[in-house]
């Protein structure tokens, strides 16, 4: 390489927080790995930033020193933005520099703003105002959220404010403008939507040892509290003799293990089945937009996994109707590792359709699963039991021992009624009773 390839030692270069999966667009910075002042080695670890549930480590592009960094810990950054200047060490590749300048991820338009918050209204102010008509969309997009969750404003309050956007959608600008005219409606009374007013409760919450949320816990509340809020639940349950899928698991699955170098664990068989089940009841893989249903052209199956630290998250399978036995648990199983190992990617957690949530792993009976937004349906399968149970046969009944399972489906009422729900889930339950025990693979 010339001399003229090269930079000298005092060559600055802009950070920028680069793409960490499809459809991602910000992050939060976790910690700083690497402070101002500090040399480094290209590929070490600079900084930790969090995109949803997954953490991601952020390598050096080269050699050199960290002069400055232009966010803190637990703030948010769009991709593609600046987040720290590099002093490049001599000898760095002008080539390698001007991809990290020119990196293809631009930055998100939209900025955040400063808002002056303007002194509380006057009670007289806030009794007289009055819910806007046009506030029959209650959809807020994440960031909405997001801003809402900085200025503490609740769902409530968010539908009383006025709304610019496209089908009565509620804006950015419209919650800046509101909260600058000093949030007028925040304690105003809906008009006409309850008969009753909220009391304000004083409770008593008890003392003892204060433990601080972590990030990961925080976002599942907040993403349980929204799904909870946004579809009206229902949830269905169905029994399955699960003898049959049972039986031939324990006989094949030290032969599977040694074929394919994979654990045959009960998920991929009921991977399978749902996905089978949904191919069945296309509209039961939706989701909700505005006024519109939009029927997902992949099957891509969530499953709800706890981490060692307690909290839940859902590795994707993706085109889980096109994959083999074999394929499906090779990747369950990698999936379930990453987990443990806090190794799951971005891409990983996300374009789920439909997820499944296994609450007999914990010893349950059966659960009432909260569904997974934007998803229209959660299924949840129960511990596999053995119990006496009457058997229907043209000779006469009889009483033999089975292993049973009880399934539960919420789904979203908005969109999938009854008929469908309870359709649905009886045939995912057909699908474990009918397993065929001669088998092959």
């Amino acid at each position: 390489m010339s001399k003229k390839d090269k930079t000298s030692a005092s060559a600055e270069v802009p950070f920028k927080l680069p793409r960490m999966g499809e459809s991602i667009t910000e992050g939060t910075i976790i910690n700083w790995l690497v402070q101002p002042g500090e040399s480094f080695e290209e590929g070490d670890i600079i900084v930790e930033v969090g995109t949803d549930k997954v953490d991601n480590e952020v390598p050096a592009p080269f050699s050199g020193m960290l002069k400055e960094t232009k966010y803190n810990a637990k703030e948010v950054v769009k991709i593609g933005e600046v987040i720290a200047i590099l002093q490049a060490s001599e000898g760095t590749s002008k080539k390698v520099l001007k991809i990290n300048q020119e990196e293809e991820v631009k930055p998100v338009a939209t900025q955040q703003k400063t808002v002056k918050v303007a002194q509380k209204p006057s009670p007289v102010a806030s009794s007289t105002y009055q819910v806007p008509a046009n506030r029959t969309n209650k959809f807020y997009s994440p960031l909405i959220e997001k801003i809402a969750r900085e200025h503490h404003i609740s769902y409530e309050e968010l539908a009383r404010i006025p709304a610019t956007g496209k089908e009565g959608r509620l804006r950015k600008s419209d919650v800046f403008k509101y909260i600058e005219e000093g949030r007028p409606a925040q304690f105003a009374q809906p008009v006409a939507e309850a008969g009753y007013n909220i009391p304000q409760l004083n409770l008593d919450k008890g003392k003892g040892k204060i433990v601080e949320m972590d990030r990961m816990r925080q976002m599942i509340a907040d993403h349980m509290v929204y799904s909870k809020h946004t579809s009206p639940h229902v949830t269905a349950y169905v029994e399955a003799d699960m003898t049959h899928m049972v039986n031939w698991r324990n006989a094949n699955k030290d032969t599977f293990q040694k074929k394919y170098g994979e654990k045959l664990t009960f998920t991929p068989l009921f991977v399978e089945a749902v996905a089978k089940a949904v191919k069945d009841f296309p509209m039961i893989n939706v989701s909700v937009d505005g006024s519109n249903i939009i029927v997902k052209e992949h099957i891509n199956i969530g499953m709800a996994t706890a981490l060692p630290s307690g909290n839940l998250i859902v590795p994707v399978v993706k085109d889980a109707d096109k994959k083999d036995l074999q394929t499906l648990a090779k990747e369950i199983n990698e999936l379930a590792e990453k987990a443990r190992t806090n190794k799951l990617k971005a891409d990983d957690t996300k374009g789920s359709t439909f997820t499944i949530s296994n609450v007999g792993t914990f010893g349950s009976l059966m659960g009432t699963p909260i569904i997974n937004q934007p998803e229209a349906a959660i299924l949840a399968t129960g511990i596999i039991k053995k119990r006496a149970e009457v058997i229907e046969k043209l000779e006469g009944d009889t009483i033999e021992i089975r292993s049973m399972m009880y399934l539960s489906l919420s789904f979203d009422h908005r969109i999938v009624d009854g008929y469908l729900g309870g359709s649905f889930l009886r045939r995912i339950a057909d699908y474990f009773e009918q397993f065929d025990v001669d088998r092959k693979f």
